[in-house]
């Protein structure tokens, strides 16, 4: 494989985001995430998002509607 596991170029944290359980729970083994020296963190979980820009109030993003979010971090990574 191309991708250097230990490349400083890998970003530590990878958050995924898809409507359905499924696509977000097979984007691991789809892109060969552990061969990248990614792990899963936690469990797949329905999220509501919400941006806030300076001091203003948080607002929704995607309609208030809730998406599956899975984060993948990098293996030796610190919590």
């Amino acid at each position: 494989m191309s991708d250097d596991k230990n490349s400083p170029e890998l970003p530590e944290r990878i958050t995924v985001l898809a409507t359905e359980f499924t696509p977000a729970a097979m984007e691991f083994h789809r892109r060969n995430m552990s061969e990248k020296g990614y792990r899963m963190e936690g469990q797949i979980v329905q999220r509501k998002f919400q941006l806030i820009e300076g001091m203003g109030a948080p607002a929704d993003l995607f309609d208030g509607k809730q998406m599956y979010a899975v984060t993948f971090v990098r293996k030796g990574a610190e919590k």
